[in-house]
Order: C-alpha cells, then sequence, then structure tokens
C-alpha cells in the first residue's frame, strides 16, 4: 500500500527534507484573488459584470457614433475611468493586505501533536 514519509524541516534533516517535499502539495494558505500578472485583466472583468460600469461604458460607446455624440468624446469617457481606478486601487489595497495576513499565518509556528 502506499505509506508516507515524514521528516522534521529542521538542522540536518534539511536536505532530506527538500527531497521529499517536492513529491507532495504544500499547505500554504492563499486567498488572493490577483497576482501581479493578472490583476488588471481580471479586475476589468470583475468591473464590468457590474451594471453601472456597462451603463457607463454604453454611453461612452454610444458618444464615439457622430449623429449621437452630446458631449465630447473625453469627457464621457471620464466618470467611467475615474470609477474604475478607484475601484481597481481599493481592490488592490484589500488583495495587498489579504497577501500580508496569507504571509502572516504561513509563517506562524505550530505545534505537533505527538504520542
Amino acid at each position: 500500500g502506499k505509506h508516507r514519509i515524514v521528516i522534521p524541516c529542521l538542522g540536518h534533516f534539511k536536505e532530506e527534507y527538500e527531497k521529499v517535499s517536492k513529491l507532495y502539495m504544500n499547505n500554504k494558505i492563499r486567498t488572493t484573488r490577483y497576482t501581479l500578472f493578472n490583476f488588471l485583466p481580471r479586475n476589468l472583468f470583475e468591473q464590468f459584470h457590474r451594471v453601472a460600469n456597462l451603463y457607463f461604458l454604453f454611453l461612452v460607446v454610444l458618444n464615439w457614433v457622430p449623429l449621437v455624440e452630446a458631449f465630447q468624446k473625453e469627457i464621457t469617457m471620464l466618470p467611467l475611468i475615474g470609477v474604475l481606478t478607484i475601484i481597481a486601487v481599493k481592490d488592490g489595497l484589500e488583495d495587498y493586505s489579504r497577501y500580508k495576513m496569507d504571509k502572516q499565518i504561513n509563517n506562524l509556528v505550530t505545534k505537533v501533536y505527538s504520542r
């Protein structure tokens, strides 16, 4: 059958621990939603699921049609860009605080029960 090898990550067992630990998944906690690479596309994707943001995007697109143009094109884009920027900064700060909390939890010293 299958068996599991448990090696403490201490002192002279460190090399052996690194060899064996590559075979198993780690148990680190990760509650963050974003990474540096996927922040912008994923955040925009989530923001455009809100009806209000879609409405403002519709107004921006509609204002680019010459027959319907009510304001200057740039002025129509300002509310949408402002709201998207503010929400992106808020989401980024929240995710960064989650990252710091995850890092703190993952580095806690734990007690191991032994008979």
